[in-house]
């Protein structure tokens, strides 16, 4: 019911939730590409797109670009195959991905860091750095909400929710960034793939050329995918590829282009 009514483009239902929202929520319009009374259904006004120029992006031939808006949840690094969620609770980069034990191992050792977008924050998702798509997995599961209080104290809540995992070769390496979704909808768009169909029983991966007219290559800063309610983001770097930046703690508040830290081999 809640997707058909965030889908919905009757003028009377669309523009009711949207302006029930923004002041719920305290919504900058200002920045927002459209104003109010220019969106064709609810999801089009959440996936809005922002004013040329808003999101300057840092130097990305040697720092981690923000994927999103947000705030950041926790960052680290991959210790004994485990991602630190919040104080006593973590789970595995295997379980993450899907169960892909090979990738996984890729990750050991190296860098993470997840980012909470909150339902005021704009909601594209955009590349770090560099990268050419190799694979994607849409993983089914649970739909719990993805604050901090959920965080706290719902065990592995990030490798249980639904979400899409899409793996880049990038110039340091492998990158995985790992689309969470949450309650309510759970929907995610890709720039290559439109709408992921959600709610599914079954893992569905997907294999990409690297080469060639087909391949997906996308510049750091370039649109990567979007949420249609609930989100979070959670960047995989290998060993050894990012020093993430000292002023950078959990509940840090970011915005999309800025430096997350330094790529160390770069």
């Amino acid at each position: 019911m809640a997707g058909r009514f965030a889908s919905s483009e009757r003028p009377w239902l669309r523009d009711r939730l949207i302006r029930r929202f923004v002041k719920a929520y305290h919504v900058d319009m200002e920045q927002a590409e459209r104003p109010l009374g220019k969106y064709r259904s609810f999801n089009d006004f959440f996936t809005r797109a922002l004013k040329p120029g808003m999101r300057p992006l840092a130097d990305a031939g040697s720092q981690v670009l923000c994927p999103a808006d947000g705030a950041v949840s926790q960052l680290g690094r991959i210790e004994n195959g485990r991602i630190f969620q919040a104080k006593g609770q973590s789970y595995t980069a295997a379980e993450l991905l899907g169960g892909d034990t090979d990738l996984a191992a890729k990750f050991e050792g190296g860098s993470f860091i997840t980012i909470y977008l909150s339902p005021s924050d704009y909601h594209r998702v955009h590349m770090p750095v560099d990268g050419t798509l190799r694979q994607t997995a849409y993983i089914p599961g649970d739909l719990f909400s993805v604050n901090t209080v959920t965080a706290e104290n719902v065990d592995r809540l990030f490798s249980r929710n639904e979400r899409l995992s899409s793996v880049f070769d990038t110039p340091v390496g492998a990158m995985a960034s790992v689309m969470v979704g949450a309650m309510i909808v759970a929907s995610i768009e890709t720039v290559w793939g439109g709408l992921v169909k959600p709610h599914q029983k079954q893992i569905v991966r997907g294999n990409f050329a690297t080469d060639g007219e087909n391949a997906v290559k996308l510049n750091a800063g370039d649109e990567m995918g979007r949420f249609l309610l609930g989100s979070t983001v959670v960047l995989l770097f290998e060993p050894g590829q990012v020093e993430w930046a000292d002023d950078l703690k959990p509940l840090s508040v970011v915005r999309m282009g800025q430096s997350l830290g330094r790529l160390t081999s770069a």
